[in-house]
């Protein structure tokens, strides 16, 4: 059986949490399965900026959502990218909001909160202008480039609901979303690269196109040679650079949808996950404080892509809530080869990394050599996320990359939970090779023993490690 694994002294160095040990976390944890409501209550208007703040937390539950369907903060009113923006200008305007590295490792960009916010404007007043309104659904298909998160809070600061489509999918997958949210207006570009290769999204899109779509938008981003139809393909670089830099934001109740992403569920048929606003907001702010133990100046690396959930969650709207630098990476782990991510942790001061353990199992195929060679003491925090992580992969990520001090945070979530469900949580909760360990305060798992009685091993204080 695999040791417990404390978290090491340059975990716990400097840590704000309130929850530092298992005594603290079983107390928080009991208070938010007991009183859920007053819980996330309190936490939503702890880290979340309301325009009215909310007096109720939940309505309804698992258990009668046949009949009627559940609510959280139902009276509260907010725009979310009031959270991810605006409220950080003051203290935070200069800071870096989103460090962008391309497919080449000297592709780097910069957007400070300031500027993002005013590129975010600048968005938000081209899609009004194209006649996009609060509720219209807005299809997303791009490349891993800061433009994709812009359109992503654009959207949102109109409320609109936009649809991100990962840039690797097909025309017919493409289109099949499309038809199924109604979308009639796409954001896209004309190309990007990945690992070197380059990805036609225009072409894609061109090839995707139904009846109902009205406008393209195409961010110029390759500068390569594209097709262009008239009456309905815009060009995004010339239509934002006109607009005002500045939109206030349309104000949406707490259960208006905030976005789509699409799950293969059960049948293979896409199936659109909506996720509203208010509740949303409140989990991705919060597991990404929590589960990291986020400090001020960490740099934040999420190595996925937005087209998932894990993009959605802790590479934008988690970290730009809690004003962190949240990294994007537009290549791949062996581009141009496997110390890609090391040698970006070693330029970039990256504190906290979190990747997938197909990307960890690749690069240690490779041996340690491409790990050792980098200065990588800036990390405090490895975090696994994707699939569940086998004890050897796991060993390896906290042995060779983490050198044995750095905490290894292994995160089970999905599509529908929107955040992360069971985790450790930094410096608190010790860690085991292939465990995702502990329950998230506000999530109560149903434990059975051999005999199929309901055990409640977190309340009574057992290690629910399995």
């Amino acid at each position: 059986m695999s040791r417990l694994h404390n978290p090491s002294e340059h975990v716990r160095q400097g840590s704000s949490s309130n929850i530092r040990n298992m005594e603290e976390y079983r107390s928080i944890w009991k208070d938010s399965v007991d009183e859920p409501s007053s819980f996330w209550l309190d936490r939503t208007l702890r880290l979340v900026a309301w325009e009215r703040e909310p007096t109720i937390g939940q309505q309804g539950d698992f258990n009668s959502v046949v009949k009627e369907p559940f609510s959280w903060f139902s009276d509260g009113r907010l725009n979310i990218t009031t959270s991810c923006l605006d409220r950080h200008i003051e203290e935070r305007g200069d800071k870096t909001a989103i460090l962008w590295e391309g497919d080449q490792p000297d592709d780097i960009r910069r957007l400070s909160y300031r500027q993002l916010l005013e590129e975010v404007c600048r968005l938000s007043n081209a899609l009004k202008k194209r006649g996009v309104q609060k509720g219209d659904r807005v299809i997303i298909y791009m490349g891993m480039i800061p433009e994709a998160a812009i359109a992503m809070l654009a959207c949102a600061r109109i409320g609109a609901v936009h649809s991100v489509v990962f840039g690797g999918f097909s025309a017919e997958a493409l289109r099949s979303r499309i038809i199924d949210c109604q979308a009639r207006v796409i954001l896209t570009q004309d190309s990007a690269y990945r690992g070197g290769r380059k990805i036609p999204l225009k072409d894609t899109v061109d090839q995707s196109l139904v009846e109902t779509v009205t406008d393209v938008l195409v961010f110029r981003h390759s500068g390569d040679d594209i097709s262009w139809n008239e009456g309905i393909d815009v060009d995004w670089n010339t239509l934002v650079a006109q607009q005002d830099s500045q939109c206030p934001p349309t104000i949406c109740d707490a259960e208006d949808p905030l976005f789509i992403l699409y799950t293969s569920g059960s049948t293979g048929k896409p199936k659109g996950v909506v996720h509203v606003c208010g509740g949303y907001i409140t989990t991705a702010t919060y597991t990404h404080r929590t589960a990291f133990d986020l400090r001020e100046d960490d740099v934040f690396a999420c190595v996925a892509d937005v087209g998932w959930i894990t993009g959605h969650s802790y590479i934008v709207f988690g970290p730009l809530s809690n004003g962190s630098t949240t990294l994007m990476f537009g290549s791949t782990p062996l581009h141009p080869d496997a110390g890609r991510y090391w040698d970006m942790v070693e330029r970039h001061g990256i504190t906290i990394f979190y990747t997938a353990p197909t990307a960890i199992r690749a690069i240690a195929a490779h041996g340690n050599s491409f790990v050792e060679k980098y200065d990588i003491g800036s990390l405090r925090i490895l975090g696994s996320v994707g699939e569940p992580i086998d004890p050897a992969a796991w060993q390896w990520y906290h042995d060779v990359v983490g050198k044995g001090r750095c905490m290894i945070v292994d995160t089970w979530w999905q599509t529908e939970t929107g955040g992360i469900s069971i985790s450790p949580i930094a410096p608190a909760t010790p860690t085991k090779a292939g465990s995702a360990t502990l329950p998230m305060p506000g999530i109560r798992p149903i434990l059975k023993n051999e005999a199929g009685e309901t055990l409640e091993g977190v309340a009574e204080g057992r290690l629910c490690i399995a």
